[in-house]
């Protein structure tokens, strides 16, 4: 088999992503995509079950599988072989490009019917069946980073679980942004490897997290509304979501999304996966957690539009550090951004933003810590591990109009040195 055009796409935090054309000894030309885990972190177990999945996905629309492999001899990790399907996947382009916009009117319906064929698969042999709030404290605890939103929400999450509403397959990631969609619906749907057994109301909570909105007002993936969604599950399930049950899920979605975005930034601090895009996830913590407490009643305070200048200093003169690192994010946007493309310029466009994040903080920082360090001593605590400990613990009440407001400070605070535009996204 004779293999052209190897390139690998944008995106992709825990796998690699890459498409190329092969042709055959009978000369055929076939498009394929090919995913493998990092060389060095392998998941082998992920891998499989992905495979045996898409081979069982009679009534959904998938890619194709040609091959998979778990041998790292192969290609250094284990890897899965597909045939490649045409759409379009950003994003973005799809909240926002006129091609799509007839489209966009019936994705929240669609995405309904899809996740219900989804739910009625038969069993898939090997699938990891867990309690989801103990696999997410788990997850939180070994970050060994309290937060004190986090603790919060789990507080609510324990007092308010409804009953599963059956024990199904489940696809784990589905949302914008592993949905393959063309002007006429949808094409395919993607990304496979959080699969497993549980609750179904899993998938509908997290394709309405607020982060697969991509700034759109609409909840169901920036696509629709809920009652759509509930609509189309209900036309192929035969009864309509709980929405009390989906609220819960969202909830468990957000905090979800919050320790995953922590967890993904420790491969790179940790040494493990040296990257900008990682390094920069870390930082977006505080968007989740700024979702946890809107979608617990607890409003973001007005914040001021104009940041302050940062103080001078008088010994390393000008240009300044934050007129450094700003100089530094215009040439990466100016004139590195519109000379790459692919991976190299999603990465420069990260690092960038990244640059960005350090100015804020070089403004910023100082006043918020001493602000920070004021709340935390009303509180009766020194740092915010301190805080959340007391939180589970019950030496401070979650509920408590001081302690959430505390919170909620905090969260504003972090959000607007790391994306100040994310307090005026629509909710």
């Amino acid at each position: 088999m004779d293999i052209h055009g190897l390139r690998r796409l944008s995106g992709g935090a825990s796998r690699e992503t890459w498409e190329f054309r092969a042709r055959t000894a009978d000369g055929a030309q076939r498009r394929l995509v090919l995913r493998r885990d990092p060389p060095g972190e392998g998941r082998p177990e992920s891998m499989a079950r992905e495979a045996a999945v898409l081979e069982a996905a009679r009534e959904v629309p998938v890619p194709r599988l040609v091959d998979h492999g778990l041998d790292p001899s192969v290609l250094g990790s284990p890897y899965l072989l597909t045939e490649h399907v045409e759409g379009e996947t950003l994003p973005r382009r799809l909240l926002r490009d006129e091609e799509f916009a007839e489209v966009r009117g019936t994705l929240a319906a669609e995405l309904g019917r899809v996740l219900a064929r989804i739910h009625r698969m038969p069993p898939v042999p090997g699938l990891p069946a867990e309690d989801p709030l103990e696999r997410l404290v788990t997850a939180y605890d070994a970050l060994n980073e309290p937060l004190p939103a986090l603790e919060i929400a789990l507080h609510w999450l324990r007092a308010h679980r409804p009953p599963p509403a059956g024990d199904t397959v489940v696809h784990g990631d589905f949302r914008n942004g592993n949905l393959m969609v063309r002007p006429d619906g949808l094409a395919a749907v993607l990304d496979w490897e959080l699969v497993h057994r549980g609750d179904p109301m899993e998938d509908l909570g997290w394709l309405c997290v607020k982060a697969w909105r991509f700034g759109s007002a609409l909840p169901v993936g920036g696509f629709g509304s809920r009652e759509e969604l509930f609509a189309g599950y209900a036309e192929v399930a035969g009864r309509a979501p709980d929405p009390e049950s989906v609220h819960w899920w969202e909830v468990y979605g957000t905090a979800t999304w919050a320790v995953l975005c922590r967890s993904q930034a420790e491969r790179h601090l940790s040494g493990q996966t040296r990257s900008v895009e990682l390094a920069a996830v870390g930082r977006r913590v505080c968007e989740p957690e700024h979702d946890l407490l809107l979608l617990l009643d607890a409003p973001a305070p007005r914040v001021p539009v104009d940041s302050p200048a940062a103080p001078a200093s008088d010994l390393h003169g000008h240009p300044s550090a934050v007129e450094l690192v700003t100089a530094v994010a215009e040439f990466l946007r100016t004139e590195l951004l519109p000379a790459t493309e692919g991976h190299l310029n999603f990465h420069t466009r990260v690092a960038a933003n990244v640059l960005s994040i350090v100015e804020r903080e070089l403004t910023l920082g100082a006043d918020q810590e001493h602000r920070h360090a004021e709340r935390l001593a009303t509180l009766g605590v020194a740092n915010q591990a301190e805080l959340a400990a007391a939180l589970r613990h019950g030496r401070l009440d979650p509920d408590d109009p001081a302690v959430l407001a505390a919170v909620r400070a905090g969260v504003t605070d972090r959000l607007l040195v790391a994306n100040p535009r994310y307090l005026s996204a629509p909710s």
